[in-house]
């Protein structure tokens, strides 16, 4: 294989890639910031992220990015876009492909490491001030994130394996910022087909015992057609 090295007449912008993650707390949407340890934006919050390797495809990069800065692996990714505004990041011509998730907070504990001086849960209408355009990034990802609730099974990914219906609507009233009507959001769920009985029940106070029910395909966010 030939190895000499490619040179171009005009320049090549560096790759990075930045991950949204949410998750709910205290029945309130958060995201996952770290806080920056260098410059640029040195000590202010931003997205786990950071620059692809030559030979990295770029899922990998964003996978390796989380795990470095908070400690979070496992995690399923969705691409939400590439931002590429040419004074987006300070040190030179970056374009990033950025990357969003869900997952239940219980079994995650971020802890920064790498180049990451902090990472902690923010509620989203809580942001501090953010490096880059990082809170454009989480804006259009909560937007893509609303959006998706209509046709695909993402909210799934917010709950345990198996989960009562008024968990599960919970979930969506939270994503969605609005209370749901019991009896509408339970036959459109049910019409979906996603979801089926596991034949055991829960009980909580003096209630009527809950049916318990599990996602049909729970490792992969499927489209509901």
């Amino acid at each position: 294989m030939n190895s000499q090295r490619y040179i171009y007449p005009y320049p090549h912008p560096a790759v990075t890639t930045d991950v949204v993650l949410f998750t709910i707390q205290m029945d309130t949407l958060s995201v996952l910031l770290i806080e920056r340890k260098n410059p640029p934006f040195q000590g202010m919050w931003a997205l786990p992220g950071g620059f692809l390797d030559i030979a990295e495809d770029l899922e990998s990069c964003a996978k390796r990015e989380l795990q470095e800065e908070t400690g979070i692996k496992g995690i399923y990714l969705e691409q939400l876009g590439t931002f590429g505004a040419p004074q987006r990041d300070p040190r030179e011509r970056v374009i990033s492909v950025t990357y969003f998730a869900l997952s239940p907070s219980d079994h995650l504990c971020p802890r920064a490491s790498s180049d990451a001086a902090e990472a902690a849960w923010f509620p989203i209408n809580e942001l501090p001030e953010l490096a880059f355009d990082h809170a454009q990034i989480i804006s259009l990802a909560r937007q893509r994130l609303i959006a998706k609730l209509g046709y695909s099974t993402i909210a799934f990914q917010m709950l345990p394996e198996t989960f009562t219906l008024s968990q599960l609507q919970s979930v969506y009233e939270v994503l969605l910022n609005e209370a749901l009507d019991k009896r509408n959001f339970r036959k459109a769920i049910l019409a979906r087909n996603i979801i089926r009985e596991t034949g055991e029940t829960a009980r909580h106070g003096n209630h009527r015992p809950a049916k318990i029910y599990q996602v049909l395909n729970p490792r992969q966010v499927e489209i509901i057609k």
